[in-house]
Formats: structure tokens, sequence, C-alpha cells
């Protein structure tokens, strides 16, 4: 029987389960790492003896051989190392987080088997510089932008463009007294040029604004595409960045089909990247115009996925794992 090991951690939500039941589906069985449990309860052990590779993977349940798998998914790596700042002294936590990290993506990198997802691919796909130069060039359209840490730079794009929109490079929240403050999408007004003088501490990505008859989230699991919009003009709160008031727009979003050569050029990207997975974010014009905004390596897909009948983004997931669906080539040692 294949052997797919998931990657992700405790808090993870239902998606992991019913990927799980799908690869137990296809005769297939199921090997969960949940990180935050590294290395306080989880043990990963790779040996080397007698000429031959060993790896094991010993949870609170069980003790697996992890060097015969037939295929990864690297879903999530949140809370690597919960409660160990807690157990170590202060001035050994920070070397021993740096061994622990190095270790497991280590490990990640070496598998010797079919991976959906990897350390090394989410960084690479972390240029959003890159997703667009890359988009642009297959023929996609992309908003106007200016990446830049020059206040002088950005005030000339916000007052040649006007309607422009400010977003980080990467996810984050800000934290201030106990309360988590996430950095959402923001309009930039004219009013607010001689506060770019901050930039100098920390670049941002400008973009022209595009004025938004709906917007798409598309998920690509090896060649299945399932795209579903939304109109995320009903909400004050998710105009500019639908994220905003997600929760408002759970029940919003429907199914929907993409012009074909949308379709193709979005497949060709993940064709470039070499990956199975990506969550992609398209906002469309009034003029019916596709614009590419950025491609997510590890994109939530559970809210989405309930609206297929049977869970299929899910079923996709566990049948590319499984070897049941076309991959992209994968390059594995030989």
């Amino acid at each position: 029987m294949n052997k797919i090991l998931i990657i992700t951690h405790t808090a993870d939500n239902f998606s992991i389960e019913k990927v799980t039941e799908y690869i137990q589906d296809n005769n297939c069985e199921v090997i969960r790492f949940d990180v935050d449990l590294y290395p306080l309860q989880n043990k990963l052990s790779t040996v080397f003896q007698d000429g031959e590779w060993k790896i094991f993977l010993e949870t609170s349940e069980k003790k697996y051989r992890l060097d015969d798998i037939s295929a990864v998914w690297y879903r999530r790596a949140y809370n690597i190392g919960k409660g160990l700042k807690e157990e170590l002294d202060a001035k050994f936590f920070g070397a021993a987080m740096g061994e622990i990290r190095n270790t497991l993506f280590g490990f990640l990198e070496s598998v010797d088997a079919y991976s959906l997802g990897k350390p090394s691919v989410y960084r690479r796909l972390d240029s959003k510089e890159e997703q667009l130069k890359l988009a642009h060039k297959i023929g996609l359209l992309i908003p106007e932008t200016c990446l830049t840490n020059n206040p002088e730079e950005a005030k000339q794009f916000i007052l040649k463009h006007q309607n422009v929109v400010a977003k980080m490079q990467t996810g984050f929240a800000i934290y201030e007294d106990g309360v988590e403050n996430v950095v959402f999408t923001n309009v930039v007004s004219e009013d607010k040029l001689e506060e770019l003088d901050t930039l100098l501490y920390c670049p941002m990505q400008f973009q022209k604004m595009i004025q938004k008859k709906k917007e798409l989230r598309v998920t690509i699991v090896g060649r299945d595409v399932y795209a579903f919009e939304v109109d995320s003009q009903q909400f004050e709160d998710s105009k500019v960045d639908w994220r905003k008031d997600g929760v408002n727009l759970l029940d919003k979003w429907t199914q929907t089909t993409l012009p074909e050569d949308v379709k193709e050029k979005l497949l060709e990207l993940l064709d470039i990247y070499n990956v199975d997975y990506g969550a992609i974010d398209i906002i469309v014009s009034p003029e019916d115009e596709y614009y590419f905004i950025e491609i997510n390596a590890a994109g939530e897909f559970f809210w989405l996925d309930n609206l297929t009948e049977g869970n299929l983004i899910s079923r996709s997931i566990a049948d590319v794992l499984c070897d049941k669906a076309p991959r992209r080539d994968n390059i594995v040692m030989v």
C-alpha cells in the first residue's frame, strides 16, 4: 500500500480530513506529520547505516518509516517548535529553532518521492515580482505596478495613475496591545503622499487600481481548474480587498467558467513553475478584462471546496498524490 505523508499542524482545518478520506478511498495510507508537535512530541530521525538510508517519524501513536513513502503533501508548516520557548533557556532558543527548521526543511527537500509543494518552491513563489513578469510574458493582463522603497518613485507613480492601491508582498499582521491587525490592501490617496517617506524603512508594492466587476479565485490542482467568482463590491469593507470582509462573502462565491485562453495561460504559468497546485487571484474589470494579481503556492481552498459537489478540489489533490491524475514533472533523486 502506497504511503502519503501530509505535512500540516494540529490547528489546520477540515480540508485535511477530506483529502485524507479520498486518499484512503484510493487504497493509500496517510501519515500525518503535525509540525507544531515537533520536536517536543514528534521525533524525526534520518539514519545512513550499512549502505542504506532509513527515516523514522515517531508520534504519540506510532513509529512510521518514511524512506519508502510515495508522495508528500507539503500543506502547512505553522508553529514549528510550539512550547519549546517555555522549555529552553532563552539563550539557547534561537539556535535550537534554527536547527529544528533546518532539519525539518532539509528532510522535506531531500524526500525521494513526488512532492506536492516544497519549502524551496514556496520560497520561489514568494516573489510577486517574478510572478508578474512571467504572467505578463505569457500574455496575461497585469496591473501597472511599482515595487520600491524610493518615496519619489512611489509619488510619481501615484500622481500618474491617480487611483492606486498599496500592498505588502507577504501576508502578516501587526500586534498591538495583544490585538492582531492584519495588513490588507489599501487605496493610496494624494493627501497621503507625505507618509511615503517611511518607504525608506520598508519597500511596498503599488498598483494601478483596477475597477472591479467581480473577483475570481482560481484553484488549480494538476490539470484540474476550479474557478469561483464573487461580487466583492456589494460590501463596503470588501471593495478594495475582499479578505477584509471575507466572512460576509463566504456564501456569496459561485463556481464559474474561465475564458479558454485565460485558463490555458494559467495552466502554462504552473507549467513554468513546475508545480501542481496554485490558488490564483484575478480581477475582472467592467470591460470583462481578466487581470492576473497573484498566485498563492499554498492558498486556502476549503470554503470553495464546499461549493463543489463531493469536495472536488480535495479529490483532485488526493488523486494527484496517489498518482491517479496527471502530474507535472517533479524531479526525484535517481
